[in-house]
């Protein structure tokens, strides 16, 4: 009988151990060191023997460093020192990389790679930076706002521009004396003989041999005024003649917003300098040349670039408007970014973009004139985006070739045009993206990271800079983050998988080599719990487009069958993957509420990365149109393949999140029963400009858009349970606009809403206190609406 109860004992001990940990909000949200800290920060030493990487596995206060050698992919501790020198400089090389140049605190060292000793060149007040050679050996770099050259032979340093900050002074600059100055220096020499001694005297000393005044003084440098602007893009061509800047004149007449903070160790209300809203004026953007050859300076020429003039097509909508505009016929305001030098410098290339997003070209320079001629237009009448397009992945593969990102065939691929010749060519094609990409050292291959097995997953290839077959390097389903050594002959991979957070791997630049796990750091009760592998489904939407999405099923449905939308945030990202996600707390909410009962889905909704132009800008000039109805289509879907009730479906989510939830409320209240919409954008024209016009374009220019897209427009349509959250200190979505929102739900008379402030908190929280009260208050929601 003792035996018997011993083994019951025992069974119930081991039934007890096995037992599946229970989640709530307050562990979740806790500090999230609970999971584990995964590696960071991985950094290659210069002989590619020993990688270098922050972590924390023992879960202190901050991480430490670590090392990993590739010989025995021995793990261990590294301190900064050995670190510091193992790493090395990153030197800029001359182009037979026998001398390599690197700023230090504001000062210049010269490398020598056979000796491996540095030398100091410059030990000034003022800041030396951009160091460079030039094609003759030379060394340029630039200190102030103006460019020196150092002759690494005679160890001179020659100026060679005179840029002056502010206007020039009334006609006193001493190279162009005015009518008075000149008529007082006659007057003075006619008045008074000793002058005219002097001047005299002065003649004949500077024509004595050996005296040192006899040398012919160097020309005086033209002084370039900058008046009111600022430099920028100060550049030397490779053969020292071409000096290249932009000047940039402030936006005038722009309002900078304003956020109170409250809570302040002063005790008073502090503000917080903001952002302008979208719509403001912008700063405007000229480019020049100075030719020191000839000493002249002129502008660069956008007047003839192809299609600079041309409109975009939503002015159908405003006839008065493209009237006016036509009439004008003004050239639209363009940023050129560049030129780009070849090595030999006998080329430059120049990307401009026009300040309405809507054409990105890049373009030869004729650096003698200033002319610019076109290599390649993308034209987009929504807006140009992507990875890798514009100033991303570009470069010169040798003197004639560049190479650059385009979605012309609708995904960014990987193109190259033959400056010489006009010719270009498309080196990658499919309805994938090329993510990221990297030249190796002897410009025979690119490195490209792409999803090109699954918009979900993402692998690292190599490819022949003439084109032909990608042949893929990693094998790990998921997410593959890869760190190339200086030789290339090792991968440091950062995976992770939907339901395992980020670890480091160790591979050999070679196909189907062996990826071996350096580090394991999630935590034994971050393990103890079975992190759910959510069903990756797609599903067509009302328009026929593929839409992704991940399905957290629920084993035991509650009796109501309820749902829950969780939409991401950031509108132009990705969270429909194999890999861990970015949203790690709602990934854990979700699980939390499949436990409950509840069945979640979270949709990569038309605007989402990953999925080519067409997803990109399915929302343009409408937010709250296609992105919301895919919530809505998924919905049908969960009713249709996984037996949710129609009548119980809750959604919430943050910033996009947030906005796409008060969407939902107010037009599609028939299909969501309540929403938790967190730090929210409610009306677009009071957002940033750099997102908001992309999409939407300007307030003033295109209202029809604003007021579709706003769900303060839309507060009447509001029937079911509304929680707002908002962080009082948010520089990004202000508090401004969720205060707005409140008095306009108060005017209409509406009483199914609350707002919880988060007196301490910007966009994204921080503290482990506010993320615990915000999202018991959503579990409450879905608690209290959802299953009553």
């Amino acid at each position: 009988m003792k035996i018997l109860f011993t083994l019951l004992l025992l069974a119930g001990t081991v039934a007890q151990a096995q037992q599946i940990p229970t989640l709530s909000v307050e562990k979740i949200m806790r500090d999230q060191k609970w999971i584990g800290v995964a590696p960071t920060n991985f950094r290659w030493a210069s002989d590619s023997k020993t990688l270098f990487f922050d972590w924390n596995p023992e879960n202190k206060e901050k991480s430490e460093g670590y090392k990993v050698h590739t010989a025995s992919l021995k793990r261990e501790r590294a301190e900064e020192k050995m670190k510091t020198a193992a790493i090395g400089v990153d030197y800029v090389y001359s182009n037979d990389g026998s001398l390599g140049v690197v700023e230090k605190a504001g000062d210049i060292y010269l490398y020598h790679p056979k000796t491996k000793l540095e030398q100091r060149l410059t030990h000034t007040m003022e800041r030396e930076s951009n160091p460079r050679f030039l094609k003759d050996g030379g060394l340029v770099f630039q200190r102030g706002d103006n460019l020196y050259v150092l002759n690494l032979k005679s160890n001179e340093t020659r100026q060679l521009t005179n840029f002056i900050r502010g206007k020039a002074s009334n006609g006193l600059d001493k190279n162009k004396p005015s009518v008075q100055n000149t008529w007082l220096k006659e007057d003075q020499t006619d008045l008074f003989d000793i002058i005219k001694k002097r001047n005299k005297d002065l003649k004949t000393t500077s024509g004595r041999s050996g005296n040192a005044i006899s040398e012919k003084p160097e020309k005086a440098l033209r002084p370039i005024y900058l008046e009111e602007k600022f430099l920028s893009s100060l550049t030397l061509s490779p053969d020292a003649r071409y000096v290249s800047y932009k000047l940039i004149s402030p936006a005038v007449g722009g309002v900078n917003t304003i956020v109170p903070n409250y809570i302040t160790a002063s005790g008073y209300t502090e503000d917080i300098a903001g952002r302008t809203k979208v719509g403001e004026p912008l700063p405007t953007y000229r480019n020049f040349i100075y030719d020191q050859q000839r000493d002249t300076v002129y502008q660069v020429h956008t007047a003839q670039i192809p299609g600079v003039k041309d409109l975009p097509d939503y002015l159908k909508d405003y006839p008065k408007q493209l009237a006016e505009r036509k009439k004008k016929n003004e050239d639209r305001q363009l940023n050129l970014d560049g030129p780009y030098w070849n090595e030999a410098g006998t080329a430059a290339v120049m990307i401009a973009d026009a300040l309405d997003n809507k054409d990105l070209w890049i373009l030869k320079l004729d650096a003698s004139t200033g002319d610019l001629s076109i290599i390649d237009r993308q034209r987009d009448e929504a807006w140009i985006g992507g990875p890798g397009i514009g100033r991303g992945n570009i470069g010169w593969l040798d003197q004639n070739r560049f190479y650059f990102q385009s979605e012309a065939s609708g995904y960014s691929h990987l193109y190259l045009a033959n400056i010489s010749t006009g010719a270009k060519k498309q080196l990658t094609s499919g309805n994938w993206e090329v993510q990221k990409l990297q030249l190796s050292k002897d410009k025979k291959t690119f490195y490209i990271s792409a999803n090109k097995d699954h918009p979900g997953i993402t692998h690292f290839y190599k490819l022949d800079v003439n084109g032909g077959p990608l042949l893929q390097l990693t094998s790990m389903k998921g997410g593959n983050e890869v760190t190339l050594s200086p030789d290339e002959k090792w991968l440091a991979i950062n995976h992770s998988y939907m339901n395992k957070p980020w670890e480091l791997y160790i591979q050999a630049n070679k196909p189907g080599a062996k990826a071996i796990q350096v580090t394991n750091s999630s935590s034994e009760e971050f393990k103890a719990y079975p992190w759910r592998e959510p069903d990756l489904v797609s599903f067509k939407n009302r328009y026929g487009d593929a839409v992704y999405a991940r399905v957290y099923p629920t084993k035991n449905p509650h009796p109501n069958r309820p749902a829950v939308v969780f939409v991401h945030g950031a509108g132009y990202l990705q969270n429909v993957h194999y890999w861990w996600s970015q949203y790690s707390r709602e990934y854990m909410f979700n699980n939390m509420l499949a436990d409950n009962g509840y069945t979640v889905i979270d949709i990569d909704y038309t605007a989402s990365s990953g999925y080519g132009r067409n997803h990109r800008t399915g929302i343009y000039r409408h937010m709250g149109g296609k992105d919301l109805t895919d919530q809505v289509d998924g919905v049908k879907m969960l009713v249709e393949k996984y037996n949710v009730n129609p009548k119980h479906v809750g959604l919430y989510g943050g910033s996009y999140g947030g906005f796409i939830t008060l969407m939902g409320l107010f037009n599609e209240s028939d299909v969501f029963s309540s929403g938790a919409a967190l730090r929210s954008v409610t009306d677009w024209a009071h957002y940033n400009h750099g997102y908001t016009s992309n999409i939407l374009n300007e307030p003033f220019n295109d209202e029809l858009a604003y007021k579709r897209s706003s769900p303060i427009y839309f507060a009447k349509g509001l029937k079911g349970d509304l929680l707002m959250c908002h962080g009082m200190v948010d520089v990004n979505v202000q508090f401004q606009d969720i205060v707005r929102l409140s008095q306009r739900l108060i005017e209409l008379g509406k009483d199914n809403w609350e707002l919880a402030v988060y007196p301490v908190e910007d966009h994204g929280f921080v503290e482990p206190s506010s993320w615990t009260d915000e999202y018991k208050r959503i579990f409450k929601l879905f608690e209290t609406t959802l299953k009553k």
